[in-house]
């Protein structure tokens, strides 16, 4: 997979491509195929993924989190966001809700950092957290 450098060209998104991005990644978790998924990260992308405590740094552990992830079947629906854009860069970031063939649902805070390959947007870190059952903050 590639990785993000920075390009001495400045290439902008549109919030409503931000939101595409999103999507493609979501499609890519229907595909069952934890090579496709990890297909949307950059080759030096930090995962800190919502299932797990590992944090994954490369292309192999990222695959590695996609398989037993892909095993329940997911379906992310986004429930609040907020895009902010920059030159070769973008952020989505809210919350989401997944959606498990058995039946269960896990709401978690998302943030989506993309970045420009100088040929396709992919995913330069996402960070994703189960919202706390109460729905209390800590002190």
């Amino acid at each position: 997979m590639p990785s993000v450098k920075s390009a001495a060209k400045c290439t902008m998104i549109s919030h409503e491509k931000v939101t595409k991005l999103f999507d493609r990644w979501n499609a890519s978790l229907q595909t069952h195929d934890p090579a496709k998924v990890a297909a949307n990260y950059s080759s030096d992308a930090v995962l800190l993924p919502t299932l797990s405590a590992q944090v994954r740094y490369t292309d192999e552990e990222r695959i590695d989190y996609f398989k037993d992830f892909l095993k329940k079947d997911p379906v992310a629906k986004i429930d609040s966001r907020t895009i902010r854009t920059g030159c070769n860069k973008a952020i989505d970031n809210g919350v989401y809700t997944f959606r498990f063939t058995d039946g269960t649902e896990a709401t978690a805070r998302y943030t989506f950092t993309y970045g420009w390959s100088g040929k396709v947007w992919l995913i330069t870190s996402h960070h994703s957290s189960v919202l706390p059952k109460d729905g209390k903050q800590a002190d």
